[in-house]
């Protein structure tokens, strides 16, 4: 089997988490070197137990080497257009870490100079192999709520931004940049056609330039609405995935799929009961018994290991159509820029169709 020599660009959190975690037991991957303008990642590289650590102390050293097949870029945002472009024009396949570009017009720059150079440029949008998210998508695929009318994504932290240069708009920062793109993502993957329309509002409650949260509203032909809520500053966690359809609703509590499925039983024998709500009574807004409904446990889906980087590796060498599809990314970053000029507008923005 041809192994793949990559060299991390960025040794950093996300790019020694990749060297860790993703590289360091994927026999189909050799870590070539390491090369970050922070000199004390080279000691974090050893302790790491990378061998050629000390190998690479220049972008252009990593292009000069002739065994080095790829690289992974996981630098700060606003630099992977300098560093896709030098990578690509020294004839190295590509990884780049999310969001690939600041804008959609880099991202078209970045295929262009990929294309010219014929080298695949993947992006890391590694949580379309989520266990939750793969267990919605099998819901969504098998019809097994009815017609799907409403889903709520949320993902929720209570530690802030991290990091320093995620605080500030120019280097790329904000939550929108940095969970949105998957939250986004996944919808693009899943669904068959894009938003009509979306309507977001940022979050600016920690006093940083760059949003904290944000919740955005995209909405479907056919009535489909998904909300995607991304905070920081979050101290009770509420659901991971909540999906209503037509015969049911599905709730996914956490990363461990914690959850199940409540679908209705319809009968002449079974009467709504009303219940006190508050200071009146109401049957619309009541609960329904227990003899009422069916409770099921979720049908849970787990992605094989390492999915991101055997993807990657089919595709360099076996010239396997890529899963991840520039097209899709391409559309990521265009409803990320309705968002921004949403929030910014505090109108609704129809997405244009080409």
């Amino acid at each position: 089997m041809k192994k793949l020599n990559l060299a991390i660009v960025g040794y950093g959190g996300m790019g020694s988490y990749h060297g860790n975690n993703y590289l360091r037991e994927n026999a189909k991957f050799e870590i070539s070197g390491i090369f970050d303008i922070d000199a004390s990642r080279y000691a974090a590289a050893r302790e790491n137990g990378i061998e050629n650590y000390d190998r690479f102390h220049s972008k252009e050293e990593i292009a000069a080497d002739a065994s080095t097949d790829a690289v992974l870029i996981a630098t700060p945002n606003d630099s992977h257009l300098e560093y896709v472009t030098f990578f690509a024009q020294a004839g190295k396949h590509i990884i780049c870490e999310k969001p690939v570009a600041l804008s959609s017009a880099e991202y078209a720059q970045m295929l262009e100079v990929c294309d010219k150079n014929k080298v695949v440029l993947m992006v890391h949008q590694n949580r379309r192999w989520d266990p939750d998210f793969l267990t919605v998508k099998k819901m969504y695929d098998k019809n097994a709520l009815g017609k799907f009318c409403r889903i709520e994504s949320r993902v929720q932290g209570a530690n802030g931004i991290p990091g320093d240069w995620r605080k500030f708009e120019e280097k790329g920062g904000g939550m929108m940049l940095d969970w949105g793109v998957h939250l986004i993502d996944q919808m693009v993957y899943m669904l068959p056609e894009l938003p009509e329309s979306v309507y977001c509002r940022y979050f600016y409650g920690a006093g940083f330039e760059v949003d904290d949260g944000f919740r955005l509203e995209m909405n479907y032909n056919g009535g489909l609405s998904v909300e995607i809520a991304v905070d920081t500053n979050c101290f009770i966690p509420l659901p991971r995935w909540t999906v209503y359809g037509a015969d049911g609703t599905a709730v996914i509590e956490d990363w461990a799929l914690n959850g199940g499925i409540v679908k209705p039983v319809y009968s002449k024998d079974i009467k709504i009961a009303g219940i006190q709500a508050g200071n009146g009574f109401t049957k619309t807004m009541a609960y329904r018994t227990a003899e009422s409904v069916v409770k099921s446990e979720l049908d849970k889906v787990s992605p094989e290991p390492n999915a991101f980087y055997n993807e990657f590796y089919d595709v360099v060498v076996d010239h396997k159509e890529p899963l991840i599809r520039s097209s899709e990314v391409m559309n990521v970053m265009k409803i990320m820029e309705a968002a921004k000029r949403s929030a910014k507008e505090n109108q609704v923005i129809t997405i244009a169709r080409h």
